[in-house]
């Protein structure tokens, strides 16, 4: 279930409300250009099908030929790195599955390394403030 408030969406179960929305981004091994001639769109559709399944929302997602950028929603008793290692994890196993090129061109089709930062609807500074703010209440 998911809750309206101020332009922003909270998401709802018997226990928690939350709104965690993260940028990740991800590159092929060695950075090569391979995400290319119908891999990209594969690709996305192979991240928009496990959403529910590994608790995600994809609210924006770009595929470019050496890196992928997606800025998800992600349920905070999964966690955002767990949440990346699967879609690098089961987009890895079914795209060399279905264009075997891949695996002559590369050893694995991801790199470790990943880049998350988290995508605030207020700054630190605001959140500071509220806190301050609560401390005579």
């Amino acid at each position: 279930m998911n809750i309206e408030q101020a332009n922003k969406t909270y998401k709802r179960d018997h226990s928690i409300v939350y709104s965690c929305q993260y940028h990740a981004v991800f590159c092929p091994k060695y950075r090569r250009q391979v995400l290319v001639d119908g891999i990209d769109e594969r690709l996305k559709e192979l991240i928009l099908e496990k959403q529910a399944d590994y608790g995600y929302e994809v609210l924006d997602m770009e595929v470019m030929a050496d890196h992928v950028p997606l800025i998800v929603d992600v349920d905070p008793r999964i966690g955002i790195v767990k949440v990346v290692g699967q879609i690098k994890g089961y987009t890895a196993h079914m795209l060399r599955k279905e264009f075997p090129g891949l695996k002559s061109r590369l050893p694995s089709l991801w790199t470790r390394g990943k880049f998350i930062s988290s995508v605030g609807a207020v700054s630190l500074e605001v959140v500071k403030q509220y806190l301050e703010s609560q401390k005579n209440v």
